[in-house]
C-alpha cells in the first residue's frame, strides 16, 4: 500500500514542510496538532478551548485518512504549563475516554506562545 499524505490546508504545513498526517499501510500518524482553527488561522485563548479544537483538527485528519478517533492507539500531549493539564482531562475523556489509548504528557515550549497545547496521535486503521 502506498504512502499517502493528508493536509489540513494550514499554512504551517507548507511553510515548515510537513503533513498533517501520513497514512502508511494500516497506520495513520497525525502530526502534533495545535488549537488553531485552520480555516481562519485563528486560535482561542484558553487551553480547554484549544484542546477541543485540537481534537476537531485531529478527527478531520483521521477521517481524511479513512480512520477515526476510535482507532487511536497512542496519544502524546505537549503543554508549556503542566499545571494546565488537569483542565484538559474532561476534553480528553470526551474524545478518547472509551478508546483509552496509550498516552504521554510532556511539558515543553511550543512554536508560538499563543499555543497552550499540542496533541499528536497514532491510529491503526480497522
Amino acid at each position: 500500500m502506498a504512502r499517502r499524505l493528508i493536509s489540513s490546508g494550514s499554512t504551517f504545513e507548507q511553510e515548515m514542510g510537513y503533513s498533517r498526517a501520513v497514512v502508511d499501510g494500516e497506520w495513520v500518524f497525525v502530526s502534533g496538532t495545535t488549537g488553531f482553527d485552520y480555516s481562519t488561522m485563528t486560535i482561542a485563548d484558553g487551553v480547554v478551548a484549544q484542546a477541543e479544537q485540537c481534537f476537531r483538527n485531529i478527527e478531520s485528519a483521521l477521517q481524511q485518512a479513512g480512520s477515526s478517533l476510535r482507532d487511536v492507539v497512542r496519544v502524546t500531549y505537549v503543554l508549556p504549563d503542566a499545571k494546565e493539564f488537569p483542565a484538559c482531562w474532561p476534553v480528553m475523556r470526551k474524545y478518547l475516554g472509551e478508546v483509552r489509548p496509550a498516552a504521554m504528557m510532556i511539558s515543553a515550549g511550543l512554536a508560538d506562545e499563543r499555543m497552550r497545547i499540542e496533541i499528536e496521535v497514532t491510529a491503526r486503521k480497522p
